[in-house]
Order: C-alpha cells, then structure tokens, then sequence
C-alpha cells in the first residue's frame, strides 16, 4: 500500500468511528467490572472532543464466518454459539454471557474489520472502535478474560486479506494481550507489540516471548512492574515501540486501547494518565504520518473507571485530530529502569 498524504492533510480529514447500542445489550446478571456503563463514558468522551462534523460513521454488520476464520478455529466459534445460544451463563469465571451476547460479539468483530477497511481504502485515516466485549485474551480456540472473539486480530488478518503486505498490532492494555500473541506468533507479517504490568492476569508477555522460529523480533512484550507511570511509559515509546515500528514499516497501525493502565482504574496498579494516554497516540500518529499513509485505529479494550474511560477518549481523539501531547519524561524507579532494559537486551539480540 503506497498511498501518500501530506501529514497537514491527514490531520483535515475526518476520524471514523465504529459505535453501536447494540454493543451495550451484552451484559451480566450480576456486578461485572465490564458493563454497558463503559461505552456511555466512552461515548462522552468521543462528544467532549470530536464534533459530529468531523466523524464518518462506520456502519457495523456481523463478522463473516471467512473472516472469524482466518484467527478462530471453526470447531471453536460453532461451539461458542452454542452455549451463547443457551441463555444466561459463564464461560469461566470471569466471561459472561446473556441472551444477547452472540449478536454483540460478532458485530464488535465486524466492526473492527469495518474500521480496518476504512483506512485502508477510505474515507479516513484515523479512526476509534468503540467495541463491547472487548478482544484481544480470545485465543484461537478458547474465550477468556471478558473476551470471546478477537476483534483486532481479525481486523488486523483482514487487512492482511485486503492487501497490505504488514500490520502492527500496539497493546497498552493493562493485562497483556495473550490471544492477540497466540494467533500470530508465527505469523512475520504481523508486528505485535504489548505494554503490559506484570506478574498480572493472564501470566503471559515474558520479554523472552519474541515469535515463533521464522518469525523472531515479530513479538515485543514490555512487561511493567506495577505503579509504573508515565514516564518509564514515555521511555519505552522512545527507546523499544517507535524504533521496532520504524524498522518494521507497517502499512497500518492498529491499537489495543485498553484504558486500565490508568491510575484510576480498580483492577489494576499502574499509574498512567489521560495524557499520557494522549501522548502515546500522538507518537504514533507522527509514526504514520512519517511513512506517509496516516492509518492509525484505536479499538478499545478494557478499563473500567468510568471517569478515566471519558478522559482518555477525548485525549486519544484530541490527538487523532492533530493535537499533539509529548511523551512523558521524568526520572526511573530501578524496577522501571530493569524492565525496560529486559526487553532492550532481547530486542538487541535479536537485532545482532
């Protein structure tokens, strides 16, 4: 895909966005920290900082069973329709499901591939999802973690599909993207790159954890210890994500834009910011910009501080349209200065 736009004309057009009510019929009998309420504060945010002028709504419609396909077995989605076709219930323990939870999941799905078109063939290049349930612990044969199918990695597998020769998948989901991994570890056309705190749910996103044998240096994890802030997330950026971006030159980048890396959020124990939030995007919106095609999605993840959900929407978004936030500095805590050293050393390593 070599499509160039001046960078001053990416920031005029307008950001696609995926939304859908019928995201918010998924939902628990019981407290679940991954409720409806989510996409209201979501949807405030998108109000707060993008007027309607400037959005192209993306139509939503069920993920195809090609598409499923291409990161889900088939036994697995027809037996998941199955018991989502019982009624109310668990998966496990933490992954529900209710009447309605099968006509969410799949147009969550079909919406990120929606989107992934959008900036791939226009009319953006810049876009948000904002998709219940989220993704990206859905592994090819198992839902986990709030999650049933993987919407970016299917997103991403149809852009494959679509043409584009590479795709760069970033995660700042609090908990790393474990299915998103799975489903393309030996897949070198696919950049994954996941921040993530760790010894935290699932137990995967080691450093050491680089690809599959062919496909080496395609798998970057960062594993944070927790009250890790913005600025060991700043250095980061500067130091491990742009630079495996600028060597891997993806024609689009799309975002696991978890928001419960935030100091708010009560599953987890870092301490990132709306800003910082801001920043990151901004840093790899300059990135997009610097190949010269400007595709950058953001699909939301988790995160369940419903006032951190509405800042860091509008932070993201703000920054999409071309404000722009600088990564954040500021001294290290050692375990900080360690962790990130731990991913350097690998990368280098492989890079020699």
């Amino acid at each position: 895909m070599t499509v160039t736009i001046p960078s001053t004309a990416m920031h005029a057009l307008p950001i696609a966005v995926v939304d859908d009510r019928r995201f918010d019929r998924h939902r628990s009998e019981e407290q679940h920290p991954e409720r409806p309420e989510r996409l209201v504060a979501a949807r405030a945010g998108l109000a707060s900082a993008l007027p309607p002028a400037e959005q192209v709504e993306v139509l939503v419609r069920a993920v195809s069973e090609e598409e499923a396909e291409r990161v889900h077995s088939s036994e697995y989605l027809a037996r998941l329709q199955r018991m989502l076709r019982t009624g109310w219930g668990h998966i496990d323990a933490d992954t529900y499901f209710c009447p309605e939870t099968e006509e969410a999941a799949w147009l969550a799905a079909g919406g990120a591939v929606e989107l992934s078109r959008a900036l791939l063939h226009g009319p953006a290049r810049r876009g948000i999802a904002l998709l219940r349930p989220p993704g990206h612990h859905a592994c090819p044969s198992k839902a986990m973690g709030f999650c049933l199918l993987n919407n970016i990695a299917i997103a991403a597998a149809d852009s494959l599909a679509q043409g584009a020769i590479r795709v760069a998948i970033v995660d700042w989901d609090v908990h790393h993207g474990n299915g998103t991994q799975d489903i393309f570890y030996e897949e070198k056309r696919v950049l994954y790159v996941s921040l993530h705190q760790s010894p935290f749910y699932p137990g995967t996103g080691a450093p050491e954890e680089v690809g599959a044998p062919g496909a080496e240096g395609t798998n970057v994890n960062i594993a944070m210890p927790p009250r890790t802030g913005p600025p060991a997330y700043g250095e980061a950026f500067r130091t491990i994500v742009l630079p495996v971006l600028d060597a891997f030159e993806a024609d689009l980048v799309l975002v696991s834009a978890g928001l419960d890396a935030h100091f708010r959020d009560p599953l987890a124990q870092l301490e990132l910011d709306a800003d910082c939030f801001g920043a990151m995007t901004t840093a790899l919106a300059r990135h997009v910009d610097g190949l010269g095609h400007g595709r950058l999605g953001l699909f939301l993840e988790g995160g369940y501080d419903l006032e951190a959900i509405e800042d860091s929407i509008a932070a993201m978004l703000k920054a999409l349209q071309g404000e722009e936030l600088e990564l954040p500095t500021g001294p290290l805590r050692p375990v900080e200065q360690e962790a990130l050293l731990r991913t350097t050393q690998t990368v280098g390593c492989l890079r020699s």
